[in-house]
């Protein structure tokens, strides 16, 4: 791990190689050049592609300089994929759930090499870096364990019992494009590119420039873990190379913003290939007038201000019955004021950096437009450059107009905007009044009640007394949005659905036994009809599916 203080260069050697300038230990990461250059090396590029350079959220300052990817080497990675993928179609499923198994082992056993690199591409607090590293073990693991059993073959009842046999299979789609997002740089890299594995297809990976690195050390990790060369390869760039990278793929899976899934969904509908879609969220909590305040409160701190705030189904919008709205905001705000924001490289601090100054200034413009329209600010609601150059402290905000940004559009940072209501169906009303529906959450000590309220709810997922930890950890049920929040689902034996094509298999029996339909319908005039129709009455008699 990187010590946060001055110290010899042997002491501050952290697990990625990273270390403190000694002459500004207080103001830059580095990164070791025997460190990166292996991960670089990785890269699908040509030199004439140019560099990115990535900057550390902590601080500022320059992190790593990445070879970019051109238009002709994310055809060649994807035809290196689809050449290796042909032979890895054909290894029996249970080699390829070991090679799962042994990664998320992996992943557990080197967590602090990648703890370390998350933070600081990231800028997040380690906790929140955390949450990557157990949700990526645990996703391997589940598909290490069921993924054999989602890509059995499955019967199903065919035309005529017992003459009519059907199976139905699923075959690897050929070659995945994944193009992931920074703000979890592990887990959105790989939650469909694991179980693209273990379906027998191939992934090309785009991570955002900023946390290619990441990325990278997946992919090392992978192949440490078994995983041939070729099947997972990795491009570097910006949205001409995702752009490109849709153009060789036989399925896209996209996480990020509503706008540019609109247009990657446009792109793969006019090839013909699949594509899944986690987009925009505006999720609502809402605190019923029954919740239990005193267990909801910590509860809610982690839904608003995970990962400062930076992940698409964080809650941005608090809706309180007004029954126990004062008694939940005089726990709630105090904690909020109490949070620790730090850029330590350890366990220290509750809340990290914001990402970029794009993502700060953002933050700023939806705060200070919902006070331009008489908002009040009950917690927060400063920028902490004392810390950092974008850390932003976390927000609550009350009274705030219907048509303020921050109730319509994406804020992506620690900032909540408190709305009171009357009723259940008030609260209803709040909730649905989005385009966007990914997930929502409902505190009530009646557990019935609040499945009765999720039935109601415009959204992919509800969680009942829980932030989003256990919706999103809970990898055996899908996971996506409806309206303007994505397309199509991830996680258990969706993602397998997506990555795969259905092949049915049908053998008439009956041929081999002189009964087959065509034997049958040889026999000329009314009597195919009257046969069949007889067979299909008894049929239904006989409630026989």
């Amino acid at each position: 791990m990187i010590d946060d203080t001055a110290g010899n260069e042997a002491a501050s050697r952290g697990a990625v190689g990273g270390l403190i300038d000694p002459e500004h230990p207080e103001a830059t990461y580095l990164l070791e050049p025997d460190v990166v250059a292996p991960l670089i090396a990785r890269i699908s590029s040509a030199e004439e592609a140019g560099t990115h350079r990535s900057i550390c959220p902590f601080t500022g300052a320059p992190l790593a300089t990445l070879p970019l990817s051109s238009p002709g080497d994310v055809a060649l990675a994807a035809k290196r994929a689809r050449a290796a993928q042909r032979s890895w179609a054909h290894v029996p499923v249970r080699e390829r759930a070991g090679v799962l198994g042994r990664f998320g082992r992996i992943v557990l056993e080197r967590q602090s090499d990648v703890l370390d690199l998350v933070q600081m591409e990231t800028g997040k607090a380690r906790r929140s870096a955390f949450e990557e590293v157990a949700d990526v073990a645990q996703v391997a693991r589940h598909y290490a364990v069921r993924g054999p059993r989602y890509l059995a073959p499955r019967r199903v009842p065919g035309s005529l019992p017992l003459l009519t046999g059907v199976r139905v299979h699923r075959r690897p789609v050929g070659v995945v494009g994944v193009i992931a997002p920074w703000n979890y740089p592990l887990t959105l890299a790989l939650a469909e590119a694991l179980p693209a594995l273990l379906a027998g297809d191939a992934v090309v990976l785009k991570p955002d420039p900023q946390t290619t690195l990441t990325a990278l050390w997946a992919a090392e990790a992978l192949e440490d873990a078994g995983l041939p060369a070729g099947l997972f390869q990795v491009v570097a760039g910006g949205a001409d190379v995702g752009q490109e990278l849709i153009e060789h793929v036989d399925h896209v899976a996209f996480t990020g913003s509503t706008a540019t899934g609109r247009r990657v969904a446009a792109r793969a509908g006019e090839r013909l290939v699949g594509a899944t879609l986690e987009l925009g969220g505006k999720n609502a909590l809402y605190v019923a007038a029954d919740a239990d305040v005193a267990t909801a409160v910590p509860s809610v701190l982690r839904a608003c201000f995970g990962n400062s705030g930076q992940l698409c189904v964080s809650a941005e919008r608090l809706v309180l019955h007004e029954d126990v709205a004062d008694e939940f905001l005089a726990a709630f705000v105090p904690a909020v004021r109490a949070l620790r924001l730090g850029a330590g490289l350890d366990y220290t601090a509750d809340v990290g950096s914001l990402a970029s100054a794009e993502q700060l200034a953002k933050v700023v413009a939806h705060v200070d437009d919902a006070l331009a329209r008489g908002a009040r600010v009950l917690a927060g609601g400063v920028h902490r450059s004392d810390i950092g150059p974008w850390f932003y402290a976390p927000t609550v905000l009350d009274g705030v107009p219907a048509g303020a940004l921050c109730t319509r559009e994406e804020t992506f940072g620690p900032v909540v905007a408190v709305t009171r209501v009357a009723s259940d169906e008030e609260a209803l009303r709040a909730i649905n009044d989005s385009e966007y529906g990914l997930h929502a959450s409902v505190y009530t000590r009646d557990v019935g009640h609040g499945r009765r309220l999720a039935t109601r709810i415009e959204t992919g997922t509800v969680a009942i007394n829980d932030g989003y930890a256990m919706t999103w950890s809970s990898v055996a049920a899908p996971m996506g949005g409806t309206k303007a929040s994505g397309l199509g689902r991830r996680h258990g034996a969706a993602s397998i659905d997506a990555l795969t094509e259905t092949q049915t298999v049908v053998v008439d029996r009956g041929a081999r036994l002189g009964l087959g339909v065509d034997r049958l319908y040889g026999a000329g005039g009314e009597t195919p009809s009257r046969v069949l129709t007889a067979a299909l009455d008894v049929m239904r008699r006989l409630r026989m599916p």
